[in-house]
């Protein structure tokens, strides 16, 4: 985003919820496809798994880019109106953390809502 600068519209990091029920989507679908796992619980924690992965990784990479890229990067974080003034690198993991594996629960609920019904025609019921 800061190559095409566009690193200070805060509206883009909403982009990362259908990312992440994309990912989730994705990693139930082959779940069920490949494993041929019918189970709701298997396939729930498998979505919640796959997203909270990202979540780290997104984590990871946001510490290493402060860090080391761009320190200046908490500033637009605090002039977004998402975060608030004061911040520091760890209230940043700890909030996106928490956001992170909220939007993992929501989203492998959401999409087990779908594929509950779901058999794959593989799986004999």
């Amino acid at each position: 985003m800061k190559v095409l600068g566009l690193d200070n519209v805060a509206e883009l990091r909403f982009l990362n919820f259908i990312f992440v029920f994309w990912g989730v989507n994705r990693a139930i679908k082959m779940n069920i496809d490949i494993n041929h796992e019918g189970s709701y619980f298997t396939n729930f924690y498998v979505g919640f798994g796959a997203s909270v992965i990202g979540v780290a990784l997104t984590i990871l990479g946001l510490m290493i880019y402060v860090q080391f890229i761009d320190p200046s990067f908490i500033i637009v974080l605090e002039n977004s109106s998402l975060w608030g003034k004061s911040l520091s690198l760890s209230m940043v993991v700890f909030a996106l953390a928490i956001e992170g594996i909220a939007s993992s629960v929501m989203c492998s609920f959401t999409l087990m809502q779908y594929y509950k019904n779901y058999k794959s025609p593989d799986i004999i019921a």
